[in-house]
């Protein structure tokens, strides 16, 4: 039986549903709409494929259903994220995981680990910084941004 293409063959693909189940866990602005779309597709073909050939390989068929599901999460990850969430939940978002990674990980990024800045601004400031910023350095809408002078 270990020797036929309908044990390995589906052995190996499990590393599509393994790795979309890990992803599970990273952050959701992390995942690409257009390949979930793919692997969604993909799977839901080859479980066809596991269903009508004969003889069925339900081994190939549990590990394709498996990724579906899987994708089909990361899916619903990637829309509720992209398409429902707020912009202010969004920055705030992104500003937690930048956070921590700068705290989690303090070796990476000598210059900028906030122990070395007593005064670290809170989310308010630096939200009014960039504000100030946009209102001081603000490319004028009315002209093109580029002047081409050939």
């Amino acid at each position: 039986m270990l020797e036929r293409e309908h044990f390995w063959g589906p052995v190996a693909n499990w590393g599509l549903p393994l790795a979309a189940i890990a992803d599970l866990k990273k952050d959701p602005e992390m995942i690409s709409g257009k390949m979930t779309t793919a692997l969604t597709a993909y799977s839901m073909i080859f479980m066809r494929f596991a269903w009508k050939v004969q003889p069925r390989n339900l081994l190939l068929f549990a590990c394709h259903i498996t990724n579906e599901t899987a994708q089909i999460t990361q899916g619903t990850r990637f829309i509720n994220y992209h398409y429902f969430t707020s912009l202010e939940s969004k920055k705030k978002h992104h500003m937690e995981i930048v956070d921590r990674e700068i705290h989690d990980h303090p070796e990476r990024y000598p210059d900028i680990h906030p122990e070395r800045f007593p005064d670290y601004p809170s989310l308010e400031e630096i939200e009014k910084e960039v504000q100030d910023f946009d209102l001081l350095y603000a490319l004028p809408k009315d002209k093109p941004h580029i002047n081409p002078s050939y």
